[in-house]
């Protein structure tokens, strides 16, 4: 019998969703199957480009019907910009390989600047070439910059007319080699300062647009370009000042929600791989998994992922219901794209040490996966730099709540406007949150989630008399071990909304908060030993630390669950 925890493409039905949603996911997952495993590693281990399934996607209007908002749509139903659709594509994507999901993404990404843009022939361009089946990028880094936005070298040059004479490289950009639209992130030579940004359009195929080559061996074509004097019309420029500023950081806070349900579809895969493999290796005459080693490693990382599934799901609710008076979603996204993807890492790590060499061979989606993972936190930003937006929000979330209504299940087949309306990036330290304690509240008869709020507590008195004094919150490596602390609060605080409103396993919830437990207070410890804590501080560290309630029928129970994971899914030949 199948989970209904984890996704399965045998039973696969996205009853919740629309019928066109439906039949398009359900698509998707034939078409996978249908080309079958030896396909999909063969095209993995070769790097060959992504030309089939991009005529499947442009074939079943997949990407128009998703990413196309309702502004744009001219009228037709089925095509919104509907974040809980686009969050279930993802986990398929990703549960069959990131390089399918890698070309969806970067379309994403380099749609946000044009739907945020008042540009209507910018607009009806872009709707135009998804209904041909076309993708897109998002040309924003820079090889001697990164993702440094102040510093763009693409200069644009007036031309006279009203446009510019574009010329520039951009490095890393998804989705180069073959873009209909490239949304290009450059500065004028004529203005100074953030009045001279500018967010325009551009087309792989111009010949004043020069591919360099793809940055990495994958079939991910991550590439460098460079234009010399591209022609930049009018009608190309999407964002000028400011709002072109905005419009990159607003569409990175679109775009990197998408990773934490990719790191679940792989982790979905490999898991059904690592436990049919354990289950059925005899070794000094008993199964593998017999050995109670195995068995916790194993019941960690179902219940991890498990836990990143609640927490992602409950996220979509925030993101969807989001407006200018409520934005909390602007923690819960970076918590998406940090906390649930270093998760992911840690899945699969446990299930690596279960199968071992196994995970090497190349007849297997884990070796796959165990290299890709490792990606997705250091994707729209790495784990540190979301980390410190994350405390941006601590103490308004742990000390100063404000009342909101609360937020429902969001599958309504809506569109999120919002998202291409978020205003300027900035007042993050202004954004209020409802009281944390009510998920927690509703679950204090489990002992481990009851445990877990001691922890939390406990935080709510460090930030109050022993929190960073001013030296220390110039030392950034102080403050990410703080950060660890507070984004476990958070990711609890969700994962309870999400159990609460589907009504999820007791023994699961319990199982998952002994882990919790156990993160947190290695998160302490770690504190504990950074060269700048104070002497209150180290003692908060280790008054901290709590040993996990143990109920060995609890842990059976669940194990019982990884257990039925043997052989509940292969992929097709």
């Amino acid at each position: 019998m199948a989970d209904p925890l984890l996704f399965n493409p045998r039973t696969y039905d996205p009853a919740h969703f629309d019928p066109e949603t439906r039949r398009l996911l359900r698509a998707t997952v034939d078409w996978f199957e249908e080309r079958g495993k030896r396909k999909l590693i063969e095209d993995y281990r070769s790097r060959a480009w992504l030309a089939d399934f991009l005529a499947f996607a442009a074939k079943e209007g997949l990407f128009a019907t998703f990413l196309t908002p309702a502004s744009a749509a001219d009228g037709r139903q089925d095509k919104r910009w509907d974040t809980a659709r686009i969050a279930a594509l993802n986990e398929i994507l990703g549960f069959y390989g990131l390089d399918y999901w890698y070309a969806w993404q970067v379309t994403i990404l380099g749609l946000g600047p044009v739907w945020q843009s008042d540009n209507a022939a910018a607009r009806d361009r872009a709707a135009d070439l998804l209904a041909q089946g076309e993708v897109f990028a998002f040309g924003l880094s820079e090889k001697s910059h990164g993702a440094d936005i102040y510093s763009t070298d693409m200069l644009l040059e007036p031309d006279g007319q009203g446009g510019f004479r574009a010329t520039g490289s951009k490095y890393y950009i998804g989705n180069g080699n073959a873009a209909g639209l490239v949304s290009v992130f450059g500065r004028r030579t004529d203005v100074e300062g953030p009045d001279g940004y500018v967010f325009f359009a551009a087309d792989s195929r111009h010949a004043a647009y020069h591919l360099v080559k793809n940055v990495v061996d994958s079939s991910k074509f991550v590439s460098e370009f460079r234009l010399e004097d591209y022609p930049v019309a009018p009608e190309d420029v999407l964002h000028t000042g400011r709002a072109a500023f905005d419009a990159a950081l607003n569409t990175v806070n679109v775009g990197k929600f998408n990773l934490c349900t990719a790191s679940i579809g792989i982790c979905e895969h490999a898991m059904y791989e690592a436990v049919t493999h354990a289950h059925n290796r005899i070794l000094y005459g008993r199964p593998v998994t017999a050995f109670p080693h195995v068995r916790r490693e194993l019941t960690d990382a179902y219940v991890r992922l498990v836990g990143m599934k609640l927490f992602s799901d409950r996220a979509v609710d925030y993101f969807r219901s989001a407006g200018p008076d409520d934005r909390r979603y602007l923690l819960f996204n970076p918590m998406t794209k940090m906390k649930v993807t270093t998760e992911g890492e840690k899945v699969i790590d446990l299930m690596w040490d279960v199968i071992a060499a196994k995970g090497f061979e190349k007849d297997n989606y884990f070796a796959q996966a165990a290299v890709e993972i490792r990606s997705l936190p250091k994707l729209e930003g790495t784990v540190h730099v979301n980390l410190a937006l994350i405390l941006k929000f601590m103490r308004n979330h742990l000390l100063n709540p404000a009342a909101y209504e609360p937020v429902p299940t969001r599958l309504d087949a809506a569109d999120d406007t919002f998202l291409f309306r978020q205003g300027p990036a900035r007042g993050l330290g202004s954004v209020r949150f409802h009281d944390w304690r009510g998920a927690f509240d509703a679950y204090a008869q489990l002992p481990n989630v009851g445990r877990f709020r001691e922890q939390a507590d406990a935080l709510c008195a460090f930030a109050t008399t022993a929190a960073p004094d001013e030296e220390q919150s110039r030392d950034l490596d102080l403050l990410l071990a703080v950060g660890q602390l507070f984004a476990l609060v958070v990711h609890g605080q969700l994962i309870l909304e999400q159990a609460r409103l589907t009504g999820l396993d007791e023994d699961v919830l319990d199982e998952l908060f002994a882990v919790l437990v156990r993160d947190f207070s290695a998160h302490a410890v770690e504190l504990h030993g950074k060269d700048s804590a104070t002497e209150q501080q180290q003692s908060w560290a280790l008054g901290a630390v709590r040993r996990p309630v143990v109920d060995e029928a609890r842990s059976a129970r669940v194990w019982e669950r990884v257990e039925a994971l043997s052989g509940a899914y292969e992929m097709a030949p």
